[in-house]
């Protein structure tokens, strides 16, 4: 099939995102890769926490749900994803899939670090190429329009791909007699997407609430001392977060009803924090584990299937006078994982 008809049939796809859809179509196989791996982050990182990054089923845009409210959660959904295609595209050019890039052409010659000098080579991941080509593609979107809520996006998904070349490695082989480290041989790595997903998140939570400056040039934090310029790494917004606790979808929210909770748990995991105060169920649930592991020379891991009771507690809906009390509401269901 055609690059220009599949290129044509990606839902959400913008004129611009098109046309690069077609020159670079074994590029395009890692952008829906990496965006669907900024999703995948997403929903690991907030895993505990009200808003778990759960993408609606109705919506097949490529970069899974984009929230219409500018809150903190939008504005990490846009960093992820846009580091999420970076990454990607990078790993690819790496392992030889695109026609247009390979490893880091600029990495030749010597340099040193703080253990001296040592020679490019191997093979450096080229996160220029990913950058560059990320940043045409995911941000055609907001560059049609100029206003506050494109500046936002533009500013998370900098951010999000400043995270990826943040975190590239150094790393290093030694060559000389006996092993003696006299020569080094160096390149530059991705990190796993993990660390990039961790170090996001941590900018999530120091996020900065942001308004347009008076030309409508720019964006504005506001701080307790007044007003200071963001800086290119800060992830941003303008909306207050809802609680989440009800279905949303303007807001991006599925609610906390059914959602699994930790009654002894303090923190957002915790029934008393995921379920909003509407209180909370109790199943017994039947599941199948491997136990029994015994390893057969050579070279493999035999295991049984065991069966085990295991209390969950689950979250109450919005109406919680049309649920029996907690104390008679446990029974017993199968699951298997």
């Amino acid at each position: 099939v055609g690059s220009g008809v599949i290129c044509d049939n990606i839902p959400g796809l913008m004129s611009r995102q098109r046309l690069l859809c077609r020159q670079h179509p074994d590029v395009m196989m890692s952008v829906v890769f990496g965006a669907k791996k900024g999703v995948k982050q997403c929903q690991r990182q907030f895993r505990h926490h009200r808003w778990n990054c759960s993408v609606s089923h109705t919506d097949s845009s490529v970069f899974g749900k984009l929230m219409l409210k500018g809150s903190k959660e939008a504005a990490f959904v846009y960093a992820i994803s846009s580091a999420g295609v970076v990454h990607a595209i990078t790993r690819a050019c790496s392992q030889g899939r695109l026609t247009n890039c390979a490893c880091d052409p600029t990495k030749t010659g010597s340099s040193s670090d703080r253990n001296g000098k040592f020679d490019w080579g191997g093979c450096s991941d080229n996160v220029r190429y990913g950058s560059h080509f990320a940043r045409m593609f995911v941000d055609a979107r907001e560059k049609r329009v100029k206003d506050a809520r494109a500046l936002m996006n533009l500013q998370n998904n900098r951010a999000g791909r400043r995270a990826v070349r943040r975190h590239m490695t150094l790393e290093c082989k030694c060559h000389g007699v006996s092993g003696a480290c006299t020569i080094r041989t160096c390149w530059l790595a991705l990190q796993e997407f993990s660390r990039v997903g961790s170090y996001l998140k941590t900018r999530y939570d120091s996020a900065k609430q942001v308004s347009m400056n008076p030309m409508g040039t720019g964006l504005i934090a506001t701080t307790s001392g007044g007003r200071k310029k963001t800086t290119r790494s800060d992830i941003v917004f303008f909306d207050e977060s809802p609680d989440y606790c009800v279905q949303d979808p303007l807001a991006g929210s599925l609610g906390t009803a059914d959602r699994e909770c930790n009654h002894t748990s303090k923190g957002p995991h915790g029934c008393d924090v995921m379920c909003c105060g509407r209180g909370y169920d109790t199943h017994v649930v039947r599941r199948m584990r491997k136990c029994d592991c015994k390893f057969h020379w050579c070279c493999y891991v035999k295991c049984r299937e065991c069966e085990e009771l295991v209390k969950v507690n689950t979250c109450r809906g919005p109406n919680p006078t049309a649920a029996p009390p907690i104390s008679n509401s446990i029974y017993a269901r199968r699951t298997f994982t």
